[in-house]
């Protein structure tokens, strides 16, 4: 499978430069120009690494970077921050925001691709990382999961509900627990909320839903395969 990158960059000339290159040298991108739109991207369909410029229509780069680093299921994404900014105080900013790399522009797309390579190197036993509980199977890196080889297709909440409950180890992981690790400080989410997506959950995993046991009164578990 092909590693993606998100460009998310609004000046047209230098995200279309970076698509081609990176296109070329095998990578599956895509350009979003939006602040607003790219973090709704990211979050419903988490890329590998994220390319992302400080200067943005909507949600700067910033916040985009606070936001990902702030949410559960994409808190390890990759970011390199591209900028026309060249002070040291921009790039203090933009690292200690939870950039991984930082630069600036003007740069050479033999630069980039090479600042590109050696995060992925860096991330990619993060990346590589499965779970396993019997015929049920969770690909970290690129989210897959897999039940008797078959693809379910989770939402991210979904899929770090499932992640948390096959890394307890037949441990019960209660409701609250569950709302804290999935959902952070979000005041929209409670017990109820936990319910709702544990039987979406099992409706989607078909025959691998029997992993899942309720725990009453404490909360959910994984039954160890």
């Amino acid at each position: 499978m092909k590693t993606t990158i998100y460009i998310v960059e609004d000046d047209g000339d230098i995200a279309e430069l970076i698509d081609f290159n990176l296109s070329v040298q095998g990578y599956e991108t895509k350009v979003i120009s939006n602040g607003d739109e790219a973090y709704d991207l990211i979050i419903e369909y988490p890329p590998d690494l994220l390319l992302l410029d400080l200067s943005l229509p909507g949600l700067s780069g910033i916040e985009i970077a606070k936001y990902v680093r702030s949410s559960p299921e994409v808190k390890d994404l990759p970011i390199i921050m591209l900028t026309a900014r060249s002070q040291e105080t921009d790039k203090i900013i933009g690292l200690k925001t939870g950039a991984d790399d930082y630069i600036t522009k003007p740069f050479s797309v033999k630069e980039l691709s090479a600042r590109i390579e050696a995060i992925l190197r860096r991330t990619k036993k993060h990346y590589d990382e499965m779970l396993t509980n019997g015929n049920l199977t969770l690909e970290l890196g690129s989210r897959i999961v897999r039940c008797n080889e078959d693809v379910v297709t989770l939402t991210p909440k979904e899929f770090e509900i499932l992640s948390a409950l096959i890394k307890a180890n037949g441990n019960v992981v209660s409701r609250l627990q569950l709302v804290e690790k999935v959902w952070g400080n979000e005041d929209a989410a409670d017990e109820h909320t936990v319910n709702v997506n544990i039987k979406r959950l099992r409706d989607k995993l078909n025959d691998c839903s029997k992993y899942i046991k309720t725990v009453h009164g404490l909360g959910y578990r994984i039954n160890p395969q």
